[in-house]
């Protein structure tokens, strides 16, 4: 089963095309990467699966999406419940200036009824968000504490902690490492795969040989259109585009 299906998805930036007929098939429970030179649509397309693009005045967008089975531009969409159900992990991390606890329940304190807000199942909530982005041993004592005294990598783990308490069933990364080291990057890497069969994960990344270690599938990008889209380790090795071949050896910058 597939969670997220677009179908001939166009998008404009005024009069700019940003996104031209794409049509792609994201697996349930997989990890898909989405590749290609800067400018060529990928955060666009992503930023597509939960609407967030229409915050843009200027952007009109034609085609059809569906996430797990339904249509996003259907009239009866609730964008509140489509960003609770595909939650976003934007390149730098964006903590609340708040605590870190305080972080990791804010959703709920907004979205959950009465029975839910109780201190001890956000008590609960909060172990088992920190728990899941292994944020939990070094943070346990800490919860009352500015969530911006974090270090990078924390504080990125601390945005993906803080969704999961809404329980989605997509994660939306945009270049999810793009401001870590190498030992934060690896760190996010490590969770990332750790998701697979749980979480559908939809990736952006400018870094090809990430693109090879997290995800199973990859969708190549150039000047808005998808030119290739299948198994990564395939699409990297043997590609069926001379597009993708001069991408992904580097001659495309």
């Amino acid at each position: 089963m597939n969670a997220i299906e677009t179908c001939q998805l166009s998008l404009w930036y005024g009069t700019f095309q940003a996104l031209k007929g794409i049509t792609l098939e994201v697996e349930q429970g997989g990890i898909t990467a989405l590749i290609g030179p800067s400018g060529c649509g990928k955060t666009t397309l992503l930023r597509c699966c939960n609407r967030i693009n229409e915050r843009i005045p200027s952007v009109r967008t034609t085609g059809e999406i569906q996430i797990l089975g339904k249509n996003i531009y259907d009239a009866d969409v609730s964008l509140l419940e489509l960003r609770k159900l595909a939650g976003m992990v934007f390149q730098r991390p964006n903590p609340l200036p708040m605590s870190i606890y305080e972080n990791i329940v804010f959703g709920m304190r907004l979205h959950a009824p009465p029975e839910e807000r109780t201190r001890a199942v956000l008590d609960q909530a909060v172990e088992k968000a920190l728990t899941g982005t292994g944020l939990w041993d070094d943070l346990k004592d800490k919860l009352h504490t500015p969530a911006i005294s974090l270090q990078l990598e924390q504080q990125q783990k601390l945005c993906i902690a803080r969704l999961l308490p809404l329980q989605p069933e997509i994660i939306l990364m945009d270049e999810p490492c793009a401001a870590l080291d190498i030992a934060g990057t690896e760190s996010i890497e490590q969770l990332i795969r750790s998701w697979k069969g749980v979480y559908t994960t939809l990736i952006v990344t400018h870094n090809m040989a990430q693109a090879r270690r997290v995800s199973s599938h990859s969708a190549f990008m150039l000047s808005g259109e998808l030119v290739e889209n299948g198994l990564t380790e395939p699409l990297f090795t043997q590609p069926k585009d001379p597009r993708t071949a001069e991408y992904v050896s580097g001659h495309l910058a």
